[in-house]
């Protein structure tokens, strides 16, 4: 691809979604050249992210065409839609004439519920990262998994590292290198708890308590999608 080309992007939105997911690939996308990068939702109202954050969409999933790059963002609003016939429909119609199906952490499991994941190696979030083989993927425990055209990004942070792998492939190190310095992507966290192998366990124990009443409905969710496609 040449740096004159036009790369359509297309990333879904929906409530209750954890907006850094999202607006850490956009911002990386944004960035990559001749990109077209396009928030698809129900409508076109407002959105409110997990934590309050309202973004706008660009297009109606009923208005959205095929694109080159289709990129699915996680958190806890993906429970609500592990059922939705409607936008798992969506999502197999673009992953069969993307050139990438991607996402960032929990939106591999909406990709897995569409069916766009089974037979590939992938990764989530890892307190999900046990529920992908569900949807006869390969659970790889790594920030970024790439199997053939399917990219998957880890939780949350990792989207801007799966973007930038998504940047280099698309139009090779040096731009996505420029991108990188650009937005001065140079991690240095204060603590060493980014990573359930290294936290401390009462760290870890404290997260997963906190999170498993919603755990627990995403595993309900999960089966529920399951028989649906049986």
């Amino acid at each position: 691809m040449t740096h004159h080309s036009t790369l359509s992007v297309g990333m879904l939105l929906f409530e209750n979604a954890t907006q850094l997911d999202l607006t850490g690939a956009y911002e990386v996308f944004a960035r990559m050249p001749g990109a077209r990068v396009s928030l698809l939702s129900r409508t076109l109202e407002p959105v409110r992210t997990e934590w309050g954050l309202t973004i706008t969409p660009d297009l109606a999933l009923a208005a959205a065409p095929p694109f080159d790059v289709i990129c699915v963002p996680g958190g806890w609003g993906v429970n609500a839609l592990l059922t939705d016939r409607a936008l798992l429909d969506f999502l197999s119609m673009q992953g069969e004439s993307a050139r990438y199906v991607t996402s960032v952490c929990t939106g591999a499991l909406l990709l897995g519920a569409a069916g766009l994941l089974r037979g590939y190696r992938a990764t989530t979030h890892w307190m999900s990262l046990d529920l992908l083989h569900l949807f006869g993927a390969t659970p790889v425990s790594e920030r970024v998994v790439r199997d053939r055209n399917r990219i998957t990004g880890a939780g949350v942070t990792a989207g801007i590292d799966f973007a930038l792998v998504l940047a280099a492939d698309l139009f090779g190190d040096a731009e996505a290198e420029r991108i990188q310095l650009a937005i001065e992507y140079d991690p240095h966290p204060p603590f060493d708890s980014g990573s359930p192998r290294t936290a401390a366990a009462e760290v870890r124990d404290a997260v997963l308590s906190a999170s498993e009443p919603s755990l627990a409905q995403r595993r309900v969710a999960i089966e529920a999608s399951l028989r649906r496609q049986a």
